[in-house]
């Protein structure tokens, strides 16, 4: 499975080509500047490492997402509950209520969650 993790900088710097995209590289090299006040060279940094680990590309100067920002919350929650949970959601969610009471909504809302993937 690949890693679906990203640190704080990148986090900010994926957020900026979702809220974006498609964006010029040239264009995300001025926004960086403006909204992170980083380097032309820090932004490609940051750029090919995002590419590498295939969540965006850069093709013929045009920064686009191959994961879209929901998707890799999904695939963030799935690796978090396999890696610390051994893949179980009952444990996840019974370590998650042990600190935190679930309010009526919490709970509802999670139940239609179950009714929908038990008509799947």
């Amino acid at each position: 499975m690949a890693e679906y993790k990203l640190g704080e900088v990148e986090t900010r710097f994926a957020n900026l080509i979702w809220d974006n995209e498609p964006i010029s590289s040239g264009e995300l090299v001025k926004l960086c500047e403006k909204e992170l006040n980083w380097k032309k060279s820090t932004t490609y940094t940051i750029l090919r490492r995002v590419c590498d680990r295939e969540l965006f590309q850069n093709e013929n100067g045009t920064v686009s997402s191959l994961v879209g920002r929901e998707e890799f919350r999904a695939m963030q929650s799935e690796q978090f509950v396999d890696e610390s949970f051994s893949g179980s959601l009952p444990k996840f969610l019974a370590a998650f209520t042990a600190r935190k009471k679930l309010s009526e909504e919490d709970i509802m809302e999670l139940q239609e969650i179950i009714e929908q993937n038990r008509t799947r």
